[in-house]
């Protein structure tokens, strides 16, 4: 049982259960552009200890209980916290590039630091096979591949909730320090690396030909 991992995950749990509890809390803290814009960086860190309902909560948290583990026997403890943190900064970051004058642009949740998570373990073991719902097994680059063409198609479609723009900059973030962190990846695992990076170049040659 790893203590960064627990120390997390419990600070998501008290923070979130405290943003379910009160309002003004929630709304002091959560990810709003128009604050952001008006000085109130915090909200790029808290936000993401912030979560929308138990169901958000619990689905975040029981992804980075099932992939953290990867990344911290593959990288180590302080190099996890890392990955989890510049990811979660990543994907405020993007997020802030691409809905820079949407100034009521709201969101909240770990999502953008724990696809951070799930990157970096892709990356460090990308034959994994995950099961999705259970029933359908799936290798985990293939599954990288495919979560960020949806994310690039949920950003141009607009038509939910979801920050997908965090998940991707939460992917950009775990992708970037794990090969800085672990440069041989790039010769050892040459493919999935390149296969990777396919769909982050599709997503800027889009942003630059306006059609996102």
């Amino acid at each position: 049982m790893n203590i960064i991992l627990i120390g997390i995950i419990v600070a998501n749990v008290l923070i979130s259960y405290k943003g379910f509890n009160d309002l003004y809390f929630f709304r002091k803290y959560e990810f709003h552009i128009g604050s952001i814009r008006a000085g109130e960086q915090i909200r790029m860190l808290s936000s993401g200890f912030l979560h929308a309902d138990f169901m958000h909560l619990a689905f975040n948290m029981l992804t980075l209980w099932f992939f953290a583990p990867v990344v911290i026997n593959g990288l180590g403890n302080f190099s996890f916290a890392l990955v989890y943190f510049g990811s979660l900064i990543f994907g405020s970051l993007l997020t802030m590039i691409f809905h820079k004058n949407d100034y009521s642009y709201r969101a909240v949740g770990a999502s953008g630091a724990v696809t951070g998570v799930l990157y970096s373990a892709i990356l460090l073991e990308p034959n994994n096979e995950l099961w999705i719902y259970g029933l359908l097994p799936i290798q985990g680059y293939i599954f990288g591949i495919l979560y960020l063409l949806y994310s690039i198609y949920g950003m141009k479609a607009k038509n939910d909730n979801i920050g997908h723009t965090a998940h991707f900059g939460g992917a950009i973030g775990g992708y970037l320090i794990t090969l800085i962190k672990e440069p041989s990846l790039v010769y050892d695992q040459t493919f999935i690396v390149v296969l990777l990076l396919v769909p982050i170049l599709i997503l800027f040659g889009m942003a630059k030909l306006g059609k996102l």
